[in-house]
């Protein structure tokens, strides 16, 4: 049972990402049927955006910034200033994911573009580490390089998605 809790914790971007597919599917569940592919698309993207922005990036938050010698360990990093630097920032992308969980289009734009501009340079930085470090500690080279790659991919198809079926439903509104 420890491992399986060191393992959800460590790989924490992967596990609420798991986590926010839960709570979409039983969201869909409990709907009304037939589903539509915008009722889809919401219950998919509010519980990404809840999960994968605001609770991973709390997370993140809360490591950096209280438990820094940890992170900075897990990362292969020495421990540094930084690490608060990073938790504030990672507290201001929760906020906004928090917010953007029932927010308008433009706020779920903003909880997309901002912490996948962090997280693909975040990336970049794992990337170079490995290659000029030889840094393949877990939390530099495992899961959280991959989720840095895989949480703006869904993001950005996310918003997409919802960006066509919002504008298919306005013109189905307006042919009415």
């Amino acid at each position: 049972m420890n491992t399986m809790i060191r393992l959800v914790l460590e790989n924490f971007t992967l596990s609420f990402l798991v986590l926010g597919l839960l709570v979409s599917g039983i969201s869909l569940w409990k709907q009304k049927r037939p589903l539509s592919a915008s009722i889809i698309i919401e219950a998919l993207f509010a519980y990404f955006l809840l999960f994968s922005i605001g609770c991973s990036f709390f997370y993140n938050f809360m490591m950096h910034s209280f438990f820094g010698e940890t992170a900075a360990r897990y990362i292969g990093w020495e421990q540094s200033p930084f690490q608060f630097e990073v938790g504030t920032a990672s507290l201001g992308y929760a906020v906004v994911g928090f917010l953007a969980f029932r927010g308008s289009f433009g706020m779920r734009a903003a909880a997309v573009v901002g912490p996948s501009m962090f997280l693909l340079g975040a990336a970049g930085g794992h990337i170079y580490q490995m290659i000029t470090a030889h840094n393949f500690a877990p939390g530099n080279a495992g899961v959280i390089f991959y989720t840095d790659l895989l949480i703006p991919l869904i993001g950005f198809v996310l918003l997409g998605l919802q960006w066509r079926y919002q504008k298919a439903a306005k013109a189905s509104a307006n042919d009415q």
